[in-house]
């Protein structure tokens, strides 16, 4: 699926919110072993009946009654055979009294009638209204985590593996898609029957419907289909953003070491989803977000890293099954890491190392500024907690860090051992470690006890003097996430091998780049290395395979050099961030060659970033520069530089890409946002604040187009206006009912930061409608709502907050409210302890004056005297 303690508090938050506890999967009865779904499909008044049949293979004798997970079903009947079978229901579990005690080994077949009316979770029904009267009509189910419960019957947990089959009535002319294979179907009146049949092992929360009058786009790979169903009109977008799909299953095929093991493979692109993705067991579902235009396509990776993620999990996640949701980093992380081996394949070895890097940062920024955990923890409210970037991103790290120790072969090794070993069953974290030990012979628990079990990565400093006499370089690598005097574990430091290159340049070009490795296990270490001539530049950690942080402390030729001429696109990325805080013109001159002439351009997009750190004037003309560069992400992040350097220059060098547009909707989008924030500064004493907003008006009434990426911009920049009521009046125009989703959403979003610089009757304008707005029950409104009250510093942005908290049905929102609320408090009490002391020094600043009035009385009156 595509996506948010113990041992360390990371300043003060921590993963646990209140009512966490530790969870086990239940016990078990028996196996499943097979699960039938017979539904009748009444899509008009959204409700469904029929009935689900479960074969269990009991485990033991004596079993009295089964307990079964499901919510808010009508439970209309259940038999064995034909026998009923009395039963209490509670609304959340079915129990299930036999008039039998079970015999090991003797299967039943559970056959429960039921109904639901108007489901909420589990099963969606989509359907044009009175706002949006273009919508399609679609029902689409998703089961992970634990929602499957919601729409069927079952043992709801990962656990428990069985086949399944779906029969499935709908009205013509909807076609329904579910797993396995298609086995009939079957035309009666006005209706058709679709019969689906699923004949490996999978857990209920992988079974999967999805129904619509879809376009279906057939490819094929070794004598399998492989099937793209999009709404009608939109056949070119789903070649142009899922047609690589059959060599990705000839590449995962090869990279997993276990031929794709389904039937089909199918991938429906459905309306309102979710989610980025979901990996039924062979039928995917994806938002249609996902699909791409051919403008849309010019620089966005999005969908494809989407679409082979969703594929890597039929390996990890589908064909291998984790046994408890505690351990979901083995398919997450897999499937997060195969948007990595993808990369490398198709684009090559750059474009997989700065993907790496984005990764780090994604997970890096979660734990510095929301939560630090282990990957591997089974203490929370609800599983879906856990599908966080600490579950995607770090495990993906952790991967790539396990094949960097491994080496290729055996990586390869070990994940194939890994695959075959545990096809078609349940697994959890050691299973790994021991299919990496039975294949390799190499012990990996320092590994995970460091990365996996525990929280956090190290920090590191790292220092570089010569010493020309004896001809000695001196590197001091310091972990500062330890504090002094702190040994082992238990204290944050890590103990790891590191390898530290020193790179000679002759004739500019690297000549060799002379590697030594050494373990640093210490707070602050320092290496000596007898080198025969001094080096022109140090590589820390080449490869840069290490999940981490790295400061470099080295001088300004040093770091010119490694910028120049260090292999590694992320070496040279460290070395540029390095060469920003000297801040000076010779660190402005280097980044502004290599913003025009690195080779990649990951590292040119952020040299970009970093020379809008540097107030020098000679900054800015080589920004400028980078406006020409022929890559369109290129030239995004230019734009969002020019950002940082608010003068009347920057506003007119990014007016004319906001006003003429450029080929790409992110760096067209991002210059209107970049508008509004240079814009909203006092530009030598002059605001353009009535030109910009007339502009983005323009924009908003003119460039409707993919997404809304561009009048998603425009929102953006009038967010910016903070003092603006024109600017607040044109984004709660835009939070409307009937607005296209994307561009509404975004406009809910700006609520939060526009409210900064508001009045207090605008604050409450805002507040209104976000409370409005709040009792909406789609999920992404809701998040909308939730991030834009986030950024309030009011007591009734935690209020409105803490009732949306209580009343939504989506565990990822309950999450993100409560700590929105946490904040809101926090930035809402600095914000009046703010407002005390100000009014303090006020009061001071009185009697100051008064005092100086008295004093001057006083000596005017001596004078006087005198």
């Amino acid at each position: 699926m595509s996506y948010w303690f113990f041992d360390t508090d990371n300043n003060g938050r921590k993963f646990e919110l209140p009512g966490a506890k530790p969870h086990y999967n239940p016990d078990r009865p028996g196996q499943v072993e097979h699960i039938v779904l017979d539904l009748h499909l009444d899509i008009p008044r959204k409700r469904y009946d029929g009935t689900c049949t479960i074969r269990l293979n009991p485990v033991r004798d004596g079993i009295e009654s089964l307990t079964l997970d499901a919510v808010n079903l009508a439970i209309a009947s259940v038999q064995i055979g034909n026998t009923q079978q009395t039963f209490d229901y509670d609304g959340e579990q079915l129990h299930i009294h036999l008039t039998q005690p079970t015999k090991a080994g003797e299967r039943l077949d559970v056959a429960i009638a039921y109904a639901n009316d108007n489901p909420q979770r589990g099963i969606y029904f989509i359907a044009p209204d009175q706002h949006y009267p273009h919508k399609p009509v679609q029902v689409w189910t998703q089961g992970e985590d634990e929602d499957s419960r919601f729409w069927f019957p079952c043992f709801d947990y990962p656990g428990q593996l069985a086949t399944s089959e779906i029969r499935v009535r709908v009205p013509k002319p909807f076609i329904a898609i579910s797993n396995g294979a298609l086995i009939e179907t079957q035309a009666e009146g006005d209706d058709k029957i679709f019969h689906w049949q699923q004949n490996e092992v999978h857990p209920t929360y992988l079974m999967a419907l999805a129904v619509g009058d879809f376009a279906e786009l057939q490819d094929e790979w070794q004598g399998k289909p492989v099937t793209y169903y999009v709404e009608k009109g939109r056949e070119a977008d789903a070649r142009r953003s899922m047609g690589k799909t059959p060599r990705m299953l000839e590449f995962f095929s090869q990279a997993f070491g276990y031929v794709y093991p389904f039937p089909k493979y199918a991938q429906v692109c459905v309306d309102d989803f979710i989610f980025g993705g979901m990996e039924n067991t062979s039928t995917t579902l994806l938002t249609d977000r996902c699909l791409l235009d051919e403008r849309a396509a010019l620089d966005n990776r999005h969908t494809e890293s989407l679409v082979a993620h969703e594929l890597a999990h039929q390996w990890f996640g589908d064909l291998i099954v984790i046994k408890h949701w505690s351990h979901a980093w083995i398919k997450e992380g897999m499937a997060s890491y195969s948007e990595v081996l993808w990369t490398d394949h198709e684009y090559g070895s750059e474009e997989a190392a700065y993907y790496r890097l984005k990764e780090a940062r994604s997970y890096i920024s979660e734990d510095s500024s929301r939560y630090r955990r282990p990957i591997v923890t089974h203490i929370y409210r609800e599983a879906i907690e856990l599908y966080d970037r600490h579950l995607y991103e770090k495990g993906s790290c952790v991967y790539h860090m396990i094949r960097a120790e491994l080496g290729e072969e055996l990586f390869f090794k070990a994940i194939h051992r890994f695959v075959n070993d545990h096809a078609h069953r349940t697994v959890e974290t050691v299973d790994l470690l021991r299919a990496i030990e039975t294949a390799t012979g190499r012990n990996l628990q320092f590994l995970f006890d460091q990365y996996v079990y525990r929280g956090g990565h190290p920090d590191y400093k790292v220092a570089y003097s010569w010493d020309a006499d004896s001809k000695l370089a001196k590197v001091t690598v310091t972990q500062t996430q330890a504090k002094e005097g702190e040994t082992g574990l238990s204290s944050g430091l890590f103990d790891l091998k590191v390898p530290i290159g020193f790179g000679l340049v002759q004739d500019d070009q690297l000549k060799d780049l002379n590697t030594f490795t050494v373990r640093i296990h210490e707070r602050e270490q320092a290496f000596y290395f007898p080198l025969a001539e001094k080096p022109n530049f140090v590589s820390f950690d080449v490869g840069n395979n290490i999940l981490k942080t790295v400061s470099l402390e080295f001088p300004v030729p040093e770091l010119k050099a490694q910028l120049r001429y260090d292999p590694d696109p992320v070496s040279r990325i460290y070395a540029a961030i390095a060469l920003g805080k000297k801040g000076n013109l010779e660190a402005v001159k280097a980044l502004g060659h290599a913003l025009t002439t690195d080779p990649f351009w990951g590292v040119r997009a952020e040299v970009a970033e970093v020379l809008a750190s540097i107030k020098l004037d000679q900054a800015f003309a080589a920004l400028v520069e980078g406006l020409k560069d022929p890559e369109a992400r290129v030239r995004r992040a230019v734009v969002n530089a020019l950002g940082e350097i608010k003068t009347p220059a920057s506003y007119d060098a990014v007016k004319a890409i906001a006003i003429h547009g450029d080929p790409s909707y992110y760096t067209e989008a991002a210059a209107l946002r970049v508008l509004g924030a240079i814009a909203a500064s006092s530009l030598n004493g002059q605001s353009p604040e009535a030109e910009t907003i007339a502009l983005l008006q323009d924009a908003l009434e003119q460039r409707a187009g993919w997404n809304e990426i561009v009048r998603g911009g425009a929102i953006a920049g009038l967010s910016k206006l903070k003092t603006s009521e024109a600017a607040l009046d044109l984004i709660l125009r835009y939070t409307v009912l009937g607005t296209p989703q994307a561009l509404r959403l975004a406009a809910v979003r700006a609520l939060g930061p526009i409210s900064a610089g508001q009045a207090d009757a605008n604050g409450d304008r805002i507040l209104d409608r976000l409370a409005e707005l709040a009792d909406e029950p789609f999920f992404l409104t809701q998040v909308a709502v939730v991030t834009a009250l986030g950024q309030m510093k009011t007591p009734r942005a935690a209020k409105i907050l803490s009732a949306l908290a209580d009343r939504t049905a989506d565990g990822r929102v309950r999450r993100m409210a409560e700590e929105a609320v946490r904040r809101v408090r926090k930035n809402s009490g600095s914000e009046q302890a703010m407002k005390s002391l100000q009014d303090d020094l006020e009061q001071l600043k009185k009697d100051n004056r008064d005092l100086r009035s008295r004093l001057e009385a006083l000596e005017a009156k001596g004078q006087v005297e005198k």
